[in-house]
């Protein structure tokens, strides 16, 4: 009998898991909340619980998986299984994921940053499908990014390479939590870009969005600003501008940095599309090495939720063949 593949992608509000076949088609599919409030073994109970309702579904049992990966936010050891630190989950330290699964389910259990398993679900079934040099952007709190060079996803010395949301774009500008300040996601992310109207708005400016949040500015999300763009709001077009042109910029370093096919923007700020990226394409075709920028396509996702799970076990696939000397 075909083996079957489990791939999870754990965040810090949802769980989203599949069970796919041979051929990583979807043969079921979760979606819970993550109640990682609860701490570390509460999450893990839960994914495991999902994993079990997957497999009674389908009548098939632990011994018919072949392999499951792990999309985790945060840092990791990843050879060893371990995450290291996860801002979005609660007491997130020091957690054996591969190990705590392998014990219950006797099966090889693979984990990764969850932008990667978002870029391997992208790469193989989405819009970097059939590119060999790849780089995907997640949008959304904060900046992931992650890449695919001749063919290979890109790691580094420990893990973290192709942190373009990082990259420093204006030197003593907005703090940014790893520790420096004026990176790209200060700007980019859905909380640079809900910053910069608030700084705005603070600053004198009228938007409509005021008063859908009541003149408490905490509320204002990057949605807001998109259905305010679409309404002609003044101070919601500059903000996307500027947010598309700084975001354009850091294409063009991209484009010069990794020479990528395609860039594929995803996250949540992706559902903003042509507002944003109209600017940013522009940006990047100005600043961008002509025959680099030429070549690369700017696009948004097609997975959407789906990269993450499909991501991973396609990523827990691989590694698989690679341990087992295929």
């Amino acid at each position: 009998m075909d083996k079957f593949y489990i791939g999870i992608d754990l965040g810090g509000t949802n769980i989203k898991g599949a069970l796919f076949d041979r051929d990583l088609n979807c043969a079921v599919e979760r979606n819970i909340p993550t109640e990682a409030e609860k701490g570390p073994e509460h999450v893990l109970v839960r994914m495991y619980g999902m994993i079990c309702s997957m497999l009674g579904e389908k009548g098939l049992t632990t011994g018919d998986i072949a392999c499951m990966g792990i999309g985790l936010p945060g840092l990791m050891d990843v050879e060893a299984g371990i995450s290291l630190f996860a801002a979005t989950l609660v007491d997130w330290e020091n957690i054996p994921v591969s190990r705590w699964f392998e014990d219950r389910l006797k099966v090889p259990v693979f984990i990764d940053n969850d932008v990667r398993t978002n870029l391997y679900g992208e790469w193989h079934f989405g819009a970097g499908r059939g590119y060999d040099n790849v780089v995907l952007l997640t949008l959304g709190t904060g900046v992931g990014s992650a890449v695919v060079m001749d063919g290979r996803v890109l790691y580094g010395a420990t893990a973290s390479a192709g942190e373009i949301g990082h990259t420093v774009m204006f030197p003593g500008g907005r703090p940014c939590k790893c520790g420096s300040a004026g990176c790209l996601g200060c700007y980019v992310s859905a909380t640079g870009m809900v910053d910069t109207i608030r700084g705005k708005i603070e600053s004198g400016s009228y938007s409509v969005v005021c008063e859908w949040v009541r003149g408490d500015l905490s509320k204002i999300t990057a949605k807001m600003i998109s259905d305010a763009y679409d309404m002609g709001d003044r101070t919601a077009v500059e903000t996307m501008h500027e947010t598309g042109e700084i975001l354009g910029y850091g294409l063009a370093n991209t484009i010069n940095l990794f020479n990528p096919e395609i860039i594929i923007i995803g996250g949540g700020v992706a559902a903003a599309g042509e507002r944003l990226l109209k600017t940013a394409r522009e940006t990047a075709g100005k600043h961008a090495l002509k025959i680099a920028g030429e070549k690369c396509k700017i696009t948004t996702g097609l997975l959407g939720n789906e990269a993450g799970a499909v991501g991973a076990a396609v990523y827990a696939k691989h590694k698989l063949n690679r341990t087992s000397g295929f």
